[in-house]
């Protein structure tokens, strides 16, 4: 099986991943994965060995964060185009919701999985109290689990403290803050 880095989800997390059928990716290969989360797109960051594993996370033993299953197909990427637009009515959606609760909270963005099964919508600070309602009301509208999760949280967990800074480049999961859409998003 052959190992390889991925980049994946909202916030361009970096996790190691192991082909199920042993083809080594390309630099920039735009791939389907199984990560914990569920079925989502990705794009191999690079294929090293399984030394260069080890020395990039030498904390853990050498087990994969998840599941390279494909190369991604026209079909998955008019299936997360679909998803896209969808993702973007849940966000209204969301903020409707709010809206009618009387519910003061910063939602700043939406992440629909390409599994189509989990939405997660991230706020700027907590959560709102009301959330049990709103989820529920989203999970029916959208036929899929829906999870509320605090964007700071995130940033800390993902691309680490002061992810977005200056003082921070290189310093994250995804080493290059260039490339990374969490800081494109803070800079605007």
């Amino acid at each position: 099986m052959s190992h390889h880095l991925v980049r994946y989800g909202l916030f361009g997390q970096i996790g190691s991943f192991q082909s199920v059928d042993a083809t080594i990716y390309r630099r920039r290969d735009r791939v389907v994965v199984r990560s914990p989360r569920g079925l989502e797109t990705a794009e191999i960051v690079a294929a090293p060995s399984l030394e260069d594993v080890a020395t990039a996370f030498p904390e853990r033993q050498i087990l994969p964060d998840g599941q390279i299953l494909r190369r991604m197909t026209v079909e998955d990427d008019l299936l997360a185009e679909r998803l896209g637009r969808r993702r973007d009515e849940a966000f209204q959606a969301c903020q409707q919701l709010l809206l009618q609760a009387g519910v003061e909270a910063s939602l700043v963005d939406v992440e629909h999985l390409l599994d189509g099964e989990n939405l997660f919508f991230y706020f700027l600070g907590e959560p709102p109290a009301k959330a049990t309602e709103i989820t529920a009301s989203l999970a029916q509208t959208y036929e899929t689990a829906v999870e509320f999760r605090q964007f700071a949280q995130t940033l800390a967990e993902v691309c680490g403290p002061g992810c977005g800074t200056e003082e921070a480049k290189g310093q994250g999961g995804c080493d290059d803050c260039a490339g990374c859409a969490v800081a494109q998003a803070c800079n605007r």
